[in-house]
């Protein structure tokens, strides 16, 4: 099937929902207008729909390929590659100074969430580039900024976050690689990492790894990690490549899904590198890139469930079988069965919700750097860091959650490989497994973002949610509008409980056994609350005469869909999150082991 670029949605979803106007409103955007928004999502999606979309399917097939200590992307992804560096898609955020177009951070997810739909094993390559951006152009020196901001930001060269270890997946504190200095400023780095996402390919002549290493006298743990740079290739005084690093793939992982992405194991022999911010500050520096690689998977998560959306309800509106039961047509497209209109409905719902969540969070940071007054940048961050574990898990799983639902939707062929509807769930799989699992951002969540501020940033989101209910009330009868009011009891009542048990240093497992059913609550409850506000700028747009009217009253109907079919679940997350530590406790060895 082919891909079509939502970018009504997307629009609608940035403007009306997430608010993208009020970054317009700070000044700090020069360049952008609605007419720039308008123009950047066309072209990325033209883009996705031509050039990426077709290399989906045959990239799944061949994958990428390693071979005599290098690895060759997949037919086609090197120059396709090129092309979108040469559209100068990896600069849309960053510093002018840099070559940058200096855009908000939310028009950015939105321009990449067709990447992503349309090829998510390619998205991987541009968007860790964009993470070592950002990391570069908080922490790295002049000499970094002058050397490889430019290259990375015009993508003719490309960034990977080097992190794990055989030894070391989510506990960083663990990992052995060492950093030896040189006597000149460089450091030698001596070790093995996995799990490195286009760590090599021949898309670009050069590669800029981001790596976390020990320094010899470096404390054991999280606060003895150092973040430091290294080149494939020398780069010389004018610019130009030299010698080969002494860093290479030693293999490619054999993977369930994304396959034309060359998941790598690096081995680092005395490589040459630079010390990128403070020594033993690694772990802080990189969650710059962490941070920003989280909120771009959520995206990721909403750009796989829109591509499987579509491939399902193309084929539902195509295969016929059976009668309808709305027009009495026999033979009729299983579109007509009420159990499958209800399926794409729910994942057409959301999907618009974890859209309108991941560009709302990154509305959130753009405002918590340009916010007129220093009170409104520390409210924003604290919406930013609230929503961020929000964005990542929650999107990714309702990513897993559709990709399985369109499998469903086309029945047995959904399990044949020749339909494309098993790749979608293959790829899709990943997402809430990178960059932090999603458990880790439901402890995230509880553990630190929830509390940071003593609460006040969940307790404003709250309010915010209340305050939509009055003019929901004057939109819909008392039963959507009757969810969403207890779904935000909800929400109240556990974050309450919560910040009460984590006052409380002898009920961490309490926290803890919750945080699963808080992030899963939380990420339905706001989504609702998001389409809800689709609805009401929908019917806003109504009252003016402004707009395609069926479509607009769809975004009215979507709430009322979600509303029915999610937010009645908001009781049963409630009481999983009250579950307390000691029942898991007692779920020992002895019960769990047959």
């Amino acid at each position: 099937m082919t891909y079509r670029a939502p970018v009504k949605d997307i629009a609608f979803s940035l403007s009306a929902v997430a608010g993208i106007d009020a970054v317009a409103d700070t000044g700090a955007f020069p360049h952008y207008d609605a007419d720039l928004m308008g123009a950047v999502l066309e072209a990325a999606g033209q883009f996705s729909e031509e050039v990426l979309a077709p290399l989906n399917r045959p990239g799944d097939l061949a994958g990428a390929k390693y071979a005599n200590g290098s690895v060759t992307a997949a037919p086609g992804f090197a120059d396709a590659y090129r092309q979108f560096a040469e559209g100068g898609w990896t600069g849309l955020t960053a510093s002018e100074e840099a070559g940058g177009q200096a855009l908000p951070k939310a028009l950015e997810l939105a321009a990449y969430e067709t990447v992503h739909s349309a090829n998510m094993a390619f998205g991987l390559c541009p968007m860790l580039s964009l993470a070592a951006i950002e990391a570069l152009e908080a922490h790295g020196t002049e000499e970094q900024k002058t050397v490889y901001l430019p290259k990375l930001v015009s993508g003719e060269w490309t960034g990977a976050m080097v992190l794990t270890e055989p030894g070391a997946g989510s506990d960083l504190g663990a990992l052995t690689a060492t950093a030896t200095p040189n006597g000149d400023g460089t450091y030698a780095l001596n070790g093995q990492k996995i799990f490195i996402t286009w760590g090599d390919h021949d898309a670009t002549d050069n590669i800029v790894h981001m790596v976390l290493a020990r320094l010899p006298d470096a404390p054991p743990g999280p606060k003895g990690i150092s973040l430091f740079l290294a080149s494939k290739f020398e780069v010389k005084d004018d610019g130009s490549l030299g010698g080969r690093n002494d860093f290479r793939p030693v293999g490619v992982e054999h993977k369930l899904g994304i396959h034309a992405s060359p998941t790598c194991v690096m081995s680092y022999e005395g490589a040459r590198a630079t010390l990128v911010g403070q020594p033993n500050e690694g772990l802080s520096h990189m969650f710059v890139m962490m941070n920003a690689a989280r909120l771009a998977v959520g995206v990721e998560g909403v750009g796989i469930a829109e591509r499987a959306y579509q491939h399902a309800l193309n084929y539902a509106l195509d295969r016929k079988q059976g009668r309808s039961v709305w027009t009495g047509q026999s033979n009729a497209p299983i579109f007509d069965h009420p159990d499958v209109r209800r399926t794409l409905s729910v994942m057409k719902a959301k999907i618009e919700a974890a859209r309108a969540i991941c560009f709302s969070t990154g509305v959130a940071a753009d405002l918590a750097k340009h916010a007129a007054t220093e009170e409104d940048r520390r409210r924003w961050k604290g919406r930013e860091d609230l929503f961020t574990p929000i964005a990542k898990a929650w999107s990714t799983d309702v990513g897993c959650e559709v990709a399985s639902l369109g499998v469903q939707i086309h029945g047995g062929m959904g399990f044949i490989e020749e339909t494309g509807a098993a790749q979608y769930y293959r790829d899709a799989r990943i997402a809430p497994i990178y960059e932090g699992t999603n458990g880790i951002q439901a402890m995230d969540l509880v553990g630190r973002k929830l509390s940071m501020d003593g609460g006040d940033s969940a307790k404003a989101l709250i309010a915010e949610m209340k305050a939509t209910i009055a003019p929901l009330g004057k939109l819909y009868s008392s039963k959507p509008v009757e969810r969403f009011v207890n779904a935000v009891e909800a929400v109240e009542d556990a974050t309450l409980w919560l910040l009460d048990r984590k006052a409380d240093k002898d009920a961490a497992a309490d926290v803890l056994a919750g945080a699963d059913a808080y992030l899963k609550l939380l990420g339905d409850v706001v989504g609702g609350w998001m389409l809800a506000k689709g609805a009401l700028a929908a019917k806003a747009r109504l009252d003016a005469g402004d707009g395609d009217a069926a479509w607009l009253n769809g975004k009215i109907a979507l709430y009322e869909v979600y509303a029915a079919n999610v937010l009645g679940h908001a009781s049963s997350r409630l009481a999983a999150i009250g579950q307390g530590g000691d029942l898991l406790e007692r779920m020992s060895r002895d019960v769990l082991v047959a």
